[in-house]
Parts: structure tokens; C-alpha cells; sequence
């Protein structure tokens, strides 16, 4: 599977780039009807056939690839109208240089926020904890994610007394490495093996868990196994809470090509070679193994069974997640082409 949340970055720098563009052709534009104004408002009542011919060929959108390669000196002039009493702060604005180098410190501003977002989701996530862990309460947990690390600890800070089951997570065995970093945190945390999970849900309160990517649909991407936890808790009636930066929300659907669901890790991880090499080699009988191992690495989780997702701009239900979408992406920028190796 290709990493999804590279590819949502790359399409929320893409979007930056459109919407900044998209303000500096919108203040152009007013730019432009304010500086011919005074005794000349008849211009402005003829809508747009009054701008310039660059500035109505600046309402057409230049490729992304222009807008960021263009020299200063090649930008496009949005408006061409000035007047011998026009302020020093004016005539700048209409300088295309100018205008070239404030629309790049722009998006590398809006891009520095973004990567600083993401770096923090985790800690703003948590903040949220206090509202949804409480008191005597039981949760669940699978896999191994900061965020859901955060999630609990920051519950513990705030005085929230609950129980911690932590599923061990084979064949990786991620969760055992989160029950320690958790008990190093004061929490409270029983190990139990993922087969465990249907027998001990019928004492859990909540299910909080962190995904590899949430799908278009609500759906999410999880570490495998994760689809078992869901249909134990959808069985039970026990909520099944995801905790997730909204960098890792994809506008894709499951079922979009550029999306696939699984991949095969490697079978050292779950069998020894050398304790079974006598029915792996495929140098033994007819020259085909008589073991093989399937070891795939993620889950996909249907919208349906989860119960409320948990990011770094509130709580929201699956089928809200194509609206924050929409926000954040732009349909241009849906399918990413890759330039072929040379």
C-alpha cells in the first residue's frame, strides 16, 4: 500500500496553493474597481469587460506548475489602472514582483502552518480526552498510535480513573509496546491476545483506537486485525471511537484504484524459516513450498461500524467526513500523477 497520508499532504499543499491564488486574483480584481473609482464609478457599473485584458486573462486559473516556476518578472498583471495620485502602498500592490513574492511568502506561510498542525494534532487531540474517558470507565485499545497514547494520558492528567485493556497487536505485537510506554505513564494496563478481544468486550465501556487513514466514505485503514475489534464492539454495543489528525483524511474511496487495501508483510514475522524450512524451501519435492504464510498488514473498518471520529478540529460522525474533505482538498487534485523515473 502506498503511504495515503503522503499523499493527502501533497493535495493539501496543492489546495494552499489554489486558494491563495484564488485571494490574490479576488483582491486583484477589487484592487483594480477601487483604483478607478471617484470620477471614474461609471467604469466599475460595466462589470468585467472594463479590466484589462491581462486582468481578465488572470481570471483564468494558470496551471499550478506556473504559478510556482514563473520568474517575478513574468507574472501576469492583474490590473493595469493607476492615477497620478496614487499612494506609495498602491503602486506596490500593482508592481508585479511584488506581488509575485508576497503570493510565495503566503504559501510558504500557509505551508509552515500545515506541517506545524500536523506536528502538534496529537497534543491538541488530547486536550479533548477529558471529555469523552470518565470516571470507572473501561477502554480498549489496538494497535500502537500516538495519538491514542496521548489520548489516555491526558485523561490520567486530569484526574480520570479508568481501566486499560491493550489487545498485543500480533504478529508485531505493537500493543505490547504500548502497554509499557503506558504503564510508564501511571496508567493502569492489562495485556490481552487479539483472540482475547471478543471474550473480555463485554467489559469495555469504550473502544478508542488510531487508523492509518480515514477513507472518503468514513471508512478507515487500520493495522489488521482491527476489523475483529470493530465487529466485537458493533456486537456489544460498545462505541468504537477513532483518533486521528485531519491530515490523515483521504479523499479517496475504497474502491479507487490508487487504493490498496493490503499488502503482504514478510512471513519471519509470524513462522521461523529455520524451525519450518522443511515445508517452506522450495527446493524440497516438486520445487513448490507445502507452508505458506499469509501475513497482510492492514484492516479496512466499513463506515458503519464506527461510532465517532476524534481529530484535531472536534469530534465528528463518518458521515461528516466528506464535508471536512471538501474543506481540505480540492477535486483538481483527487488523482495525483507521479513524473516517470527518468
Amino acid at each position: 500500500m502506498s503511504e495515503l497520508a503522503v499523499g493527502n499532504i501533497v493535495r493539501r499543499v496543492l489546495h494552499i496553493i489554489r486558494e491563495e491564488d484564488h485571494s490574490n486574483t479576488r483582491d486583484a480584481v477589487e484592487g483594480f474597481r477601487l483604483s478607478v473609482g471617484g470620477d471614474n464609478d461609471y467604469i466599475v457599473e460595466q462589470d468585467h469587460l472594463n479590466l484589462s485584458v491581462a486582468a481578465q486573462s488572470s481570471l483564468c486559473r494558470p496551471s499550478l506548475h506556473a504559478l510556482l516556476e514563473r520568474s517575478p518578472d513574468s507574472a501576469t498583471t492583474y490590473f493595469t489602472a493607476t492615477t497620478e495620485d496614487d499612494s506609495e502602498e498602491k503602486r506596490k500592490s500593482l508592481d508585479p514582483n511584488a506581488r509575485s513574492l508576497e503570493f510565495r511568502r503566503k504559501v510558504i506561510s500557509a505551508v509552515n502552518d500545515l506541517i506545524e498542525d500536523i506536528n502538534t494534532c496529537h497534543l491538541v487531540i488530547a486536550e479533548l480526552a477529558v471529555e469523552h474517558i470518565h470516571h470507572n470507565e473501561v477502554i480498549l485499545t489496538f494497535g500502537r498510535s500516538r495519538t491514542v497514547k496521548e489520548f489516555l494520558c491526558a485523561a490520567k492528567e486530569k484526574k480520570r480513573s479508568f481501566g486499560l485493556f491493550v489487545a498485543e497487536g500480533a504478529p508485531k505485537y505493537q500493543g505490547h509496546l504500548l502497554a509499557k510506554e503506558l504503564a510508564a505513564r501511571g496508567l493502569q494496563t492489562t495485556v490481552i491476545t487479539d483472540s482475547a478481544v471478543f471474550a473480555m468486550i463485554s467489559r469495555v465501556n469504550m473502544v478508542i483506537v488510531g487508523v492509518h487513514a480515514v477513507m472518503a466514505n468514513g471508512g478507515v485503514i487500520g493495522p489488521v486485525g482491527l476489523n475483529m475489534v470493530a465487529l466485537a464492539a458493533r456486537k456489544h454495543a460498545v462505541p468504537f471511537v477513532v483518533v486521528t489528525g485531519t491530515h490523515k483524511l483521504c479523499p479517496l474511496y475504497p474502491n479507487n484504484p490508487e487504493v490498496s487495501l493490503n499488502e503482504m508483510r514478510s512471513p519471519s514475522e509470524v513462522l521461523s524459516f529455520e524451525e519450518f524450512s522443511d515445508c517452506m524451501d522450495y527446493r524440497i519435492g516438486t520445487g513448490a513450498p507445502q507452508l505458506h504464510v499469509g501475513n497482510p498488514s492492514f484492516d479496512y473498518v466499513p463506515p458503519e461500524l464506527v461510532s465517532l471520529f476524534i481529530t484535531d478540529i472536534g469530534g465528528y460522525y463518518p458521515s461528516y467526513m466528506y464535508r471536512l474533505i471538501a474543506d481540505y482538498y480540492s477535486s483538481d487534485d483527487l488523482v495525483i500523477q507521479q513524473k516517470p523515473a527518468s
